[in-house]
């Protein structure tokens, strides 16, 4: 029900349209496989008309080769539509999170799938839209993953392996 402003480019439009500023908290280096929404739907629907020797029992990585970034090309790609000061930290030097993934298995097995959008359609979708609304919620917990899962373990809601420790219904809370 809420907006993810903790995936790398909702984040970094977000930051960059909040504040003018992109604060990349690594050296850009790790990659992304990035993908709009409305393709993993699309994905989704071609699943469902495959047959089923073509899908059974199988794992798809859904995407395209070509949107395959670094995080310092993300943020390039993000100042072509929205100018911005670009600070690069590089306080999680030794980020793992690294994915640089194939997409030919789903090419191969899914010929009716074809992703159409590319990170700069999306990045202009997500400006365009992000220009709409108080961006001061940007800043709030709840668009954080990480923010709202240390919010839940300090205020006592969740233990540190992640179960619940009362009612979930603190989701909606505070």
């Amino acid at each position: 029900p809420r907006f993810r402003f903790d995936l790398v480019v909702n984040n970094l439009v977000g930051w960059a349209l909040a504040t003018g500023n992109l604060q990349v908290k690594s050296d850009g280096s790790p990659w992304r496989p990035l993908i709009h929404v409305e393709d993993i739907c699309c994905a989704c629907v071609a699943a469902l008309e495959a047959p089923k020797e073509a899908i059974h029992a199988e794992a798809f990585n859904v995407g395209q080769d070509s949107e395959n970034f670094q995080v310092r090309d993300i943020v390039k790609t993000i100042r072509e539509t929205i100018p911005s000061q670009v600070e690069f930290t590089g306080e999680n030097q030794g980020d793992s999170r690294s994915y640089r993934v194939s997409f030919q298995k789903i090419k191969d097995r899914l010929p009716g799938f074809r992703p159409k959008w590319t990170l700069s359609d999306g990045i202009e979708e997500l400006y365009q839209a992000l220009r709409e609304i108080d961006l001061d919620l940007f800043r709030d917990r709840r668009f954080s993953r990480l923010d709202q899962l240390q919010y839940l373990i300090a205020s006592d809601y969740l233990n540190t392996d992640l179960f619940w420790k009362g009612q979930p219904e603190v989701l909606t809370r505070d």
